[in-house]
């Protein structure tokens, strides 16, 4: 049992714990940003869980229009110290500018697996049980309905059948690969 029998778990433990809350501060960034109801149950659980440390940064950090850059400066501070926090037990040392680098691209790449996650569901939502309404269904159409709303004003009409959710997801997957391996090459380029 070396050193790696406890630095695991923990970075296990970290990983997880910071990533799920970074993943609620992002949702509750992207659902205010695409306009979705706060008077959603599921909206009303992120808002809860991430409004302590939100409400102190608001008093320094003003919005921008309508993005929260309080909500996007604290997703970009805990996923620097979770990635310090794992870096460091791994016993790789970074500096900061790669640290920077190294946290925002996985926050973007979160940001577009939100994304990719939202159109999928809810194109699955429409073929299975179109016209339902739950929480999780609003939310999810609330979150993709700006892309595929983008995509339905680049496509020709295809006697209404609605191809916009394959081309949102096209064009996501496309961007994590030409926006993700240049960020990952200038972190090692800075690291």
């Amino acid at each position: 049992m070396g050193s790696s029998y406890m630095s695991e778990p923990i970075i296990f433990l970290i990983d997880t714990l910071f990533s799920l809350y970074i993943l609620a501060i992002i949702l509750r960034f992207l659902l205010q940003w695409s306009g979705a109801s706060s008077s959603n149950s599921m909206a009303q659980l992120l808002i809860k869980v991430t409004h302590p440390p939100l409400k102190l940064l608001r008093r320094y950090i003003p919005s921008v229009r309508n993005i929260d850059t309080s909500a996007l400066v604290l997703a970009l501070a805990l996923q620097m110290l979770a990635d310090f926090s794992i870096l460091f037990l791994k016993g790789v040392v970074v500096g900061i500018g790669a640290l920077v680098v190294i946290s925002f691209t996985q926050l973007l790449s979160l940001v577009i697996n939100v994304f990719i996650f939202a159109i999928f569901a809810s194109a699955l939502l429409s073929w299975f049980n179109p016209g339902a309404f739950s929480a999780v269904a609003a939310l999810l159409y609330s979150l993709s309905e700006p892309i595929l709303k983008v995509c339905r004003q680049m496509l020709p009409d295809l006697g209404g059948v609605d191809f916009s959710p394959l081309a949102a997801l096209i064009m996501l997957q496309l961007a994590k690969m030409l926006l993700l391996p240049p960020l990952h090459e200038l972190a090692s380029l800075i690291g």
